[in-house]
């Protein structure tokens, strides 16, 4: 066995150990409590009638979202009476598929579940996890071994219109960015794809001028954007948004180069270079972590196979001791992940906002009438607060849900919003 192979073996193995770990409450209730078994799944959309700027607020385009207050909703019933939500986006054909392998079949069997196909279906999975936790009266960042109580949060923005953001003008990226600054976040991302990579420098220039040193610019090149970046374009581009200031640069190569942003990361002195949001399961993290790919792994829920999942990839994170910042969602998706994000101790949870110039309690709005509280999320000194109510914090008006109900599924804009698709103590080496 070489050095790598070693390596590679040891790591995996302390996360796995660590992982099978984290079960252990979840097993010790399924230990004492009668078995409880999936009676059955649904998905379905609702429409919240709103008024006034509540209306204007949720029918703003966006490059990715439909409008705010239609939701789609997936629901699971257990024998015992318990129903677990999630509002992560499901299809007919993945709850279908779904149904085939869990209806009858333990609550609690999680790792089996996932081996058979739930890894797939991450609104399901994690609409399990809200009856696991209503089950034991307790959160699911509980359950999973919370850290922390809050999370350090930054907002990602992109303006509508075409995809380069060339016709976005830099007073109103920096306007956006005092506008969050002067609402109490401390930082923002917005996407650099401007077809020449100074002028997202510049711009990035204005926001940091406009909202002061004690706030954060970050910058993602998704990997692909409008045509991939080679390793002279991308360094090019690190440099000037480097010497703009900009905290982070992310995926700003393909996401099978495992080695051209470590190869980055080396040359520059401060910009940090981030990525992951396109992974599912532990394979690629764990080769991002042998290669030194990502300074900070951004592991989507969604794509990466569902609560738990995500959960083990914060664990395999910390054995390696690079930071982890889940990847993006607003308004009621987000509950599950601010959930893990809580669990794993991350040192930021991505709001996912998109468009300028909302903030998260304008996308919250429509969730207000499905819920029997008057506040979606609380937010403090750039931090979000954790909800602490059973299962995925949100208590849910089950009359209401039923009331709004409608016929027929819409896919937001850019496919962003239906799945059915296959660490505390690290330190950030640079700061600016």
């Amino acid at each position: 066995m070489n050095r790598r192979e070693m390596l590679t073996s040891t790591a995996v193995g302390m996360g796995t150990c660590v992982a099978s770990s984290l079960l252990a409450p979840v097993q010790a209730l399924a230990a004492v409590a009668k078995p409880v078994r999936i009676k059955t799944i649904e998905t379905f959309d609702i429409v919240i009638p709103l008024e006034g700027p509540a209306a204007t607020a949720a029918a703003a385009p966006g490059p990715f979202n439909a409008a705010t207050n239609r939701l789609n909703v997936t629901r699971i019933e257990t024998d015992s009476g318990v129903r677990g939500y999630s509002f992560g986006g499901s299809t007919p054909e993945s709850v279908k598929a779904a149904r085939a392998i869990l209806i009858g079949n333990d609550l609690f069997s999680l790792e089996q579940h996932l081996k058979r196909g739930l890894i797939l279906w991450t609104a399901v999975e994690e609409a399990m996890w809200d009856a696991i936790g209503k089950i034991a009266g307790q959160p699911v960042a509980r359950l999973l071994g919370a850290k922390v109580t809050s999370v350090p949060v930054y907002l990602t923005y992109v303006w509508p219109g075409e995809p380069t953001q060339d016709h976005v003008p830099f007073k109103d990226q920096a306007a956006q960015a005092l506008k969050l600054k002067n609402a109490g976040f401390k930082a923002m991302k917005v996407r650099v794809w401007r077809k020449n990579a100074a002028d997202d420098a510049k711009a990035c220039s204005e926001m940091l001028a406009a909202a002061g040193p004690d706030f954060r610019v970050m910058v993602d090149r998704t990997a692909a954007g409008p045509g991939l970046w080679d390793y002279p374009t991308g360094l090019a581009a690190a440099r000037a948004l480097e010497d703009a200031g900009v905290y982070w640069l992310e995926e700003p190569f393909d996401r099978n180069d495992f080695l051209s942003p470590a190869r980055l990361a080396r040359e520059m002195e401060k910009i940090i270079i981030t990525g992951g949001e396109g992974y599912q399961g532990l394979a690629p993290f764990r080769e991002c972590l042998m290669n030194n790919t990502y300074e900070i792994l951004q592991p989507e829920l969604r794509t990466v196979g569902g609560i738990f999942m995500l959960r083990k990839v914060g664990v395999l994170a910390e054995t390696w001791g690079v930071p982890i910042a889940p990847h993006a969602a607003a308004g009621l998706r987000l509950a599950g992940r601010l959930q893990v994000s809580a669990a794993m101790g991350s040192m930021y949870q991505e709001i996912g906002v998109l468009t300028p110039p909302l903030l998260p309690d304008d996308i919250a709005v429509p969730a207000l009438k499905i819920l029997r509280s008057d506040k979606l999320y609380t937010f403090k000194d750039g931090e979000i607060q954790v909800p602490e109510n059973p299962g995925l914090g949100l208590d849910i008006d089950e009359e209401a849900v039923n009331r709004f109900r409608v016929e027929g599924f819409v896919t937001p804009r850019g496919g962003q919003g239906r799945s059915g698709r296959g660490g505390q103590g690290a330190t950030v080496p640079r700061t600016n």
